[in-house]
């Protein structure tokens, strides 16, 4: 027991020295997870708080362009510039930088009347099916005009297709108000009232959002939670910059050697490493949930929730804690110099989380990185994090994705000791 507090007060006292190394672990993560977060957190923002920014370039003096105008005033997801001037391709664009406009809709001149030519093709044909009046020969002999978008390129492909759906539910609805008119005068021979209309077009079915959670409560995960657990991990594996170069430097120092002539065995040193990065690593963790804990709210970021099941929170946080350190551990081993150990071992980390889902989500990815992903060990321990963050799960549910993290640290330490022996150092 004297050997191994004295291997550990050792490995202690190095570690204080590496001020880089101390750098990567803390001051890094700390500083990616306000960054990432607050980024996240702004963009969570702009779509689903503010507005965005349209302009409408009205060329059509009819009732189908004011219902459409007002149809997306309703939507509440457009601050709407609205232009009756009639511009060219070239001028809505520069319309839309002067006035910081991200997309444009131009309403062409005859748009009102081509809707109504529509609603009376599709009035007298439902009365034809109805046995009401006889069809007679269809009055849109051409199609309607298309509505022209414009949007600046640094809207994404998944937003646009959001406008564009919010787009096409008020034409939908200018279209329908238009056809329930021309087919309630065909009938009555007067006009639409509007408390009618209202109950018809506008009583729709309300959507109630339901995040899915293991314990059954409604709380909506926001960018804290998905971005401090996944960057916690990215965490612990940067200690690969300081566990490796430290190994490396024992292997060139001529320690393993000097070790293997007193009456102890090198296993004692290698576990009291491992002991002295257990704590650095559940050190990192607890900074980083503080963090989100406490000091998000005050820079008014949403606070992390932490998950019900502690036992399982300090479970994971061992497991993932133990893989990340064999994973250094086996770096140490096998690198010959501090510069192949860092090198390799940052290149490494970033790769493994990038596959592992940290910084790409695992759903975005091609198909062919589905299985690529499960062989790094970030992946489970995202996952298993994700179970208690996000789910609201507890140990039994994480027990899936503890395991292959348990398989895999086993595996390296494994590798690890037998390039040792290999290498003749124990």
């Amino acid at each position: 027991m004297f050997k191994l507090w004295a291997a550990i007060v050792k490995d202690v006292k190095i570690l204080i020295r590496d001020k880089v190394g101390l750098t990567f672990m803390f001051a890094m993560p700390i500083l990616l997870v306000l960054v990432i977060t607050s980024l996240q957190s702004s963009t969570f923002e702009l779509v689903n708080e503010n507005k965005v920014p349209l302009l409408v370039c009205n060329k059509d003096t009819g009732v189908a362009s004011r219902q459409l105008i007002q149809a997306l005033e309703k939507v509440g997801m457009f601050n709407l510039h609205t232009t009756n001037q009639n511009l060219n391709g070239q001028q809505v664009s520069d319309t839309m930088h002067k006035q910081n406009a991200l997309i444009a809709l131009v309403i062409p001149a005859n748009f009102s009347a081509k809707i109504a030519l529509k609603a009376k093709d599709v009035s007298d044909n439902a009365l034809n099916d109805f046995g009401v009046k006889e069809k007679t020969a269809s009055q849109t002999t051409d199609s309607l005009y298309s509505i022209q978008f414009y949007y600046h390129p640094v809207l994404q492909a998944s937003y646009r297709k959001s406008i564009q759906g919010a787009l096409r539910s008020a034409l939908q609805l200018v279209e329908s108000k238009q056809i329930l008119q021309t087919l309630y005068f065909s009938l009555n021979e007067k006009k639409l009232p509007e408390s009618l209309e209202n109950k018809i077009v506008n009583n729709q079915i309300t959507i109630q959002e339901i995040p899915v959670s293991k314990d059954g409560s409604k709380t909506i995960p926001n960018a804290t939670q998905h971005n401090v657990p996944a960057w916690t991990i990215f965490a612990m594996f940067f200690i690969v910059t300081s566990l490796g170069s430290n190994l490396v430097k024992e292997k060139l120092s001529g320690s393993f050697i000097r070790l293997k002539t007193l009456p102890t065995n090198y296993l004692v040193a290698l576990f009291s490493k491992q002991i002295t990065y257990m704590a650095v690593c559940l050190t990192q963790i607890i900074v980083i949930f503080s963090m989100g804990v406490w000091l998000f709210p005050l820079i008014g970021l949403p606070a992390l929730n932490i998950p019900n099941d502690i036992l399982a929170l300090i479970i994971v946080s061992i497991v993932c804690a133990w893989c990340a350190i064999s994973y250094a551990q086996c770096i140490g081993v096998f690198a010959q110099t501090q510069e192949q150990a860092n090198g390799f071992g940052a290149v490494s980390i970033v790769l493994l989380a990038a596959i592992g889902g940290i910084l790409v989500p695992s759903f975005a990815m091609p198909h062919s990185f589905q299985v690529l992903l499960k062989f790094s060990p970030m992946y489970w321990c995202l996952e298993s994090y994700y179970s208690l963050f996000l789910e609201r799960g507890g140990l039994h549910d994480v027990f899936k994705n503890i395991l292959p993290l348990l398989t895999i640290a086993i595996i390296l330490q494994i590798i690890a000791f037998l390039g040792l022996k290999k290498k003749s150092l124990i």
